[in-house]
This record gives C-alpha cells, sequence and structure tokens, in this order.
C-alpha cells in the first residue's frame, strides 16, 4: 500500500485526497495534513463581508468528509518538510510518505510593507474566514461613520479578482442605502493598468473596468507599490498620501514556510507540467504554491492567480500522475491549464476565461450579465455540495 500524503484542507488538498483515493482505493493510505478543519469556499469571502453570506453557510468540517472516504486526518500544521527521507514533521508526528502533495496555499506576507495587515497593521484583508469576518466589522463601521474607502492589491500580489469584486459590490450597496455620495471608494493596485489580473489580462478586460469603474465613479490608481501604511493613510513608494476609513488591501504572497525551502526564492515550487516537482520526483505542488512566472515584466511586480478552478484541474492531474506511477501505466497526456472566473459587481457579474491561462491564448474574453450571477450562486452551492460528498470526479 502506497502512502499518500496531502498537505492542506482546501480545494487543491481535499480534491487530490479524494481522486487519488477514488483512483487507487486500497492501494493506497491517503492522509490530508492541515491546521484548519473548516473547508471555506473561499470565493463567497467577498459576500460574507458585505454580510450576504455567515460563515456556516460557506463552510464544512473537513474531518467529517474524509471519514467517510477511509482518508486520515491530522489537523496540525507541517512543520518541515524532509524531501530527502519523505517525511512531514508536525508538532507531535512524523510521517512518512511515498507521495507527497503540497497544496498549502499562500503565506500573507504582511510584514514585507510596514503597516499592512489587520493583525498587526491597519488594513484589512479577505483572503481567509477570520480576516474577512475582521472586514466585515469594518465595513459595518463604514455605514455608521461613511468614510473613504481604498480597494487593492500591494505589490507582489497574485490574486486581484476579490478586491474587484469588493470595490463593485460596495459601490452596488452604497447605492442601494442611498448614501454613496457620502464614500468615495479607490481602487489601488501594482497592476499596470486595470484589468491585467497578473496575466495579461483577460479580452477587452482593460476597457471593460476602465469603463465600469467610470460608469461607479470608482477612482484608480495603477502599477503603484506600497511604502507603508499608517493609522488612516497609505504612503506610496512615489510619495503620495491616500486617506481612508476602510483599506482592503490584499498583501505580497510568499510560498508557506514549511515547505519554502522546496522552493524560489519566494517559496514557490517549481514543478512540471503534471505537477510533479522539477528535483524531487515523489513531491507534487498544486495552487497557489506551485510557481508559475509571470507573462511579462510589469513596473511594480505581480503574480500570476492560480483560482479555485485552476486548482482543481492541477489536482486531478496530479492525482492521475500518482496513480500512473503506483500502477504502472501512462498518465494522460499534459495539457495547458486553462482559468474560468465568475466576478461578482454586486447587481451584476462578470465571466471571465483564458486559455490556455498565459498569453498567447486560443480564446480569451469578459462579458457582463445577470446570468452570471445567478451562475456563481448556482456554483457555489454545487461545489460545497460535492467537497461535501467526496465527489472529485465532477467537473
Amino acid at each position: 500500500m502506497k502512502r499518500i500524503v496531502v498537505l492542506g484542507g482546501s480545494f487543491g488538498g481535499l480534491t487530490a485526497a479524494f481522486e487519488v483515493k477514488r483512483l487507487l482505493g486500497k492501494e493506497a493510505e491517503v492522509t490530508v495534513i492541515s491546521n484548519d478543519d473548516r473547508f471555506v469556499f473561499l470565493p463567497s469571502l467577498p459576500w460574507l463581508i458585505m454580510g450576504w453570506r455567515r460563515p456556516e453557510d460557506i463552510t464544512l468540517r473537513v474531518s467529517d468528509i474524509l471519514r467517510p472516504k477511509d482518508i486520515q486526518f491530522l489537523h496540525e500544521a507541517a512543520l518541515q518538510v524532509d524531501a530527502e527521507t519523505s517525511k512531514v514533521r508536525t508538532k507531535t508526528k512524523e510521517i512518512a510518505y511515498d507521495y507527497l502533495v503540497i497544496s498549502t496555499g499562500p503565506f500573507l506576507s504582511f510584514d514585507e510593507v510596514p503597516g499592512l495587515g489587520p493583525d498587526n497593521g491597519y488594513t484589512d484583508c479577505t483572503f481567509d474566514l477570520d480576516h474577512a469576518i475582521k472586514t466585515g466589522q469594518t465595513w459595518r463601521k463604514i455605514i455608521e461613520t461613511p468614510g473613504p474607502i481604498v480597494i487593492g492589491s500591494a505589490q507582489m500580489v497574485s490574486c486581484f479578482g476579490p478586491s474587484y469584486e469588493l470595490a463593485f459590490e460596495m459601490d452596488a450597496e452604497l447605492r442601494r442605502m442611498k448614501m454613496r455620495h457620502k464614500v468615495p471608494i479607490l481602487y489601488l493596485t501594482s497592476e499596470p493598468y486595470l484589468g491585467h489580473m497578473g496575466v495579461g489580462g483577460l479580452g477587452n478586460s482593460k476597457r471593460f473596468f476602465e469603463d465600469e469603474f467610470a460608469e461607479r465613479d470608482i477612482k484608480s490608481i495603477v502599477s503603484q507599490a506600497i511604502e507603508e501604511v499608517t493609522p488612516g493613510e497609505i504612503r506610496l513608494k512615489d510619495g503620495t498620501k491616500i486617506p481612508f476609513r476602510l483599506a482592503m488591501i490584499a498583501p505580497p504572497f510568499k510560498g508557506v514556510p514549511s515547505v519554502a525551502p522546496l522552493g524560489n526564492p519566494r517559496g514557490f515550487i517549481p514543478v512540471d507540467k503534471r505537477y510533479r516537482h522539477t528535483k524531487n520526483k515523489n513531491i507534487f505542488a498544486i495552487g497557489v504554491a506551485m510557481a508559475i512566472a509571470p507573462p511579462e515584466q510589469t513596473p511594480v511586480p505581480t503574480g500570476v492567480p492560480k483560482t479555485g478552478y485552476m486548482t482543481v484541474k492541477m489536482a486531478k492531474t496530479a492525482a492521475a500522475a500518482i496513480s500512473a506511477d503506483v500502477r504502472g501505466t501512462t498518465p494522460p497526456a499534459e495539457s495547458e491549464i486553462d482559468v474560468m472566473c465568475l466576478m461578482d459587481m454586486g447587481n451584476t457579474a462578470a465571466f471571465m476565461k483564458a486559455a490556455p491561462v498565459l498569453p498567447p491564448r486560443q480564446e480569451s474574453v469578459t462579458k457582463k450579465g445577470i446570468w452570471a450571477k445567478w451562475l456563481k450562486v448556482g456554483f457555489e452551492k454545487y461545489f460545497l455540495w460535492k467537497m461535501k460528498n467526496g465527489m472529485s470526479n465532477l467537473p
């Protein structure tokens, strides 16, 4: 029996665990290691901030959904991976593996910008459940005492979608409450232009975001790096000072410390097209943990996004490669990764697609319509049902 260890209990980790177990059955002993026993449907965190979802609406208990699939769960943080001896060390255990799948997500590197972050700084964040809950509290204070909002992304960010969503959602909600004129909204980003998204844009995304922001009177400052944040003020490296009452700024991304030694200088892990580590052939890395070189150099550094959609596809590819290794068969043919996103805009939504994710592309599009909003609502319910029942074989 092969021992497969999966680090991470979110989109990639759970999909990889379910899929390896489905493909190999009793030939595999699968263990998931995570310091969080909650699966959170991360795309719904902006809705939670707005008060449109409760935490219990978008979370599942990881241990409960793994147990029926005969997958072991260790509720601890991985402290170290020893690639030479093929072992993972936690606070209480040392777990040997034949194959390791790393799906640890990002390390939110707030410390790279003084004053950034909700724990030791002055800004809010929406990349995990606890931070989103706190951001929701700040948002409700804005409704009580209006003032300027700054939303966006610092340098070295590789996930821009939630910031765009919140800018649109806050605009729509403030208009519904007839108080938009009391709350200036500024979108601040490291992207070289609106709609760049770290991938050189998606179809007509530059014009799309410029037009939508102009229609909603959302001001923007692009291609900027943040020097520091002080109480109520963001200071840019060019000397500009921006006041705020709420600042929701995505922080720089790095690899999680326990796996960072396996990666590049920022801790992201180099892999081949089946997500196998370029040096350690029994280690796979998927999602934010793996390294993708940006398609172009930008004046302010940005990273390439790895969305939940992309991560699930990576997980299935890695699981198929592990299964082929174990059984001595040929793995499925390599394929370019593509991306599809549904971006909520408050009173409507947008569908965005890039195939492949990096240019030059076969297809690239951004389209708006209320149908995209209902697709997003439906997908939330579908994906939570799929994870709850361990249905990794479904799209």
